[in-house]
């Protein structure tokens, strides 16, 4: 299906080269400054390979060619735009797919958005108005998962090392399942079930880094094992799904949840299947990936989280966090945009060229694949002065936040996933802040792991003590 050559290092060469066969792009570099390919068949992968990540290549990319460049993705073309100024020009905000959603669809073989403009754009509110329905009929829920971990922490010596990363994606899985299928995951052995199967799928996105070549030459195929693991993994998921849409289609319950708002669409059921799919697996590693970051952060300022505690304690006082709450805790929301800023969260995005197009003084050929270097363009001096430092308060200005909306992380363009994260994780901090001191493990160096959605090498550690 897919016209991989070397799947290096991380999953997100799989999305581009998921992307690049089925839009193969024109032959033509069209003047855009670059590197020419390493080798005619593979171009500049075994580049990629060498700089240990696709985004820390475009870093290198960017810093000798500019804010426009090119490279060769095996035999096609990839621009990659590294500039706020660059993005604006190219940015279109009416298009309805999101890169995201896209990355994840192509590699789990659904079929990208095939309607009409306005079937596509129905589909996407639906996604949307789930997304906000189930936030609003399960913030309770979220509120009681916050302070089951609270109680686990504050049972914890003030010695003992928390294994962030681990408890992270356990709160994240728990909060996604329960929100998108329901009563199904209450049990802690379902969640435990699932858990498990969403790790075999994302572990073999990982192994696809040592096959080494594509789907069409047939080295996966060689990976019986692997294979096997990754499509019984993905086959339980759809059969807990399907069980899940087909006992809430035609009945009310109490609970809303994410899949009511689809089945209430006018979706067919693999549409609900594939969008169910796409949302339990993005939303948990992008929450799960949230949390750990902006905890990571506040172990190492001091100042910060002494001024997010203030900020919580002046709204919220001894009430429990509301979501009326929610949008007066506006620092706290700094302190997550700074979050995805500094840790750079999601490093690229991608985008088809559908018509021939102009970024500066460039033209973009018809269905080239076009990057948006987002990990680049977060840590631009240029934008974001002392880009380096986790500075929370240079999100005060309104221009700032006007930019980092443009880029899809706040506002109109940011990502359902990215929304659900945000709300889910301003609950949790205010649960866990007000309660404990966040504190970082002496000596402890976190290495960053580039992917889809930026995580730690290995597991990030701190311990808390009590708030008196």
């Amino acid at each position: 299906m897919l016209d991989f050559a070397i799947f290096a290092v991380t999953f997100l060469l799989a999305l581009v080269a998921a992307v690049l066969y089925l839009y193969p792009a024109s032959r033509q570099a069209a003047g855009i400054p670059g590197i020419t390919p390493t080798e005619e068949k593979d171009g500049n992968l075994p580049d990629i390979v060498k700089s240990g990540s696709l985004h820390e290549f475009l870093v290198n990319l960017h810093e000798g060619y500019g804010p426009v460049v090119s490279f060769w993705f095996g035999r096609r073309l990839v621009v990659s735009l590294g500039t706020v100024d660059v993005l604006k020009q190219h940015i279109n905000p009416n298009k309805t797919s999101d890169p995201f959603e896209t990355m994840l669809k192509s590699l789990l073989r659904y079929q990208s958005d095939g309607g009409n403009v306005n079937e596509n754009h129905m589909r996407k509110k639906l996604y949307e108005s789930g997304v906000t329905n189930s936030l609003q009929s399960n913030f309770a829920l979220l509120l009681k998962l916050s302070e089951e971990l609270l109680d686990k922490w504050l049972s914890y010596p003030d010695s003992q090392h928390v294994p962030l990363c681990q408890h992270m994606l356990g709160f994240a899985m728990k909060s996604v399942t329960q929100m998108v299928m329901g009563s199904t995951f209450e049990d802690d052995q379902e969640v435990i079930h699932f858990q498990k199967n969403h790790g075999t799928m994302f572990f073999y996105f990982q192994v696809w880094s040592e096959i080494g070549k594509g789907f069409l030459d047939g080295s996966l195929d060689k990976s019986i094992t692997r294979k096997k693991q990754y499509e019984d993994a993905l086959m339980q998921l759809e059969y807990i799904l399907k069980k899940i849409i087909k006992e809430r289609k035609g009945r009310n319950f109490s609970q809303h949840i994410f899949i009511d708002s689809l089945v209430q669409g006018n979706l067919n059921d693999q549409q609900i299947l594939e969008d169910s799919m796409i949302f339990s697996l993005a939303s948990c590693i992008i929450t799960a990936k949230l949390c750990t970051w902006a905890i990571c952060f506040l172990t190492t300022s001091e100042e910060v989280q002494k001024k997010l505690y203030e900020e919580i304690d002046q709204v919220l006082g001894k009430d429990p966090i509301t979501p009326e709450k929610i949008e007066q805790l506006r620092y706290c929301r700094q302190v997550l945009c700074e979050t995805v800023r500094t840790a750079k969260l999601t490093p690229v995005s991608a985008r088809l060229q559908d018509i021939e197009g102009k970024v500066d003084k460039f033209i973009i050929p018809r269905e080239t694949l076009v990057l948006y270097a987002l990990g680049v363009v977060l840590q631009d001096p240029s934008t974001w002065p002392l880009p380096h430092k986790f500075d929370p308060d240079r999100f005060d200005d309104e221009s700032v936040m006007k930019t980092f909306s443009l880029l899809g992380f706040s506002g109109t363009q940011e990502c359902p996933e990215l929304r659900f994260a945000y709300m889910v994780t301003t609950v949790l901090l205010s649960v866990l802040v007000r309660k404990l001191h966040l504190l970082s493990v002496e000596g402890q160096v976190i290495e960053t792991k580039y992917e889809l959605v930026t995580s730690s090498k290995e597991e990030a550690w701190i311990t808390v003590s009590k708030r008196y």
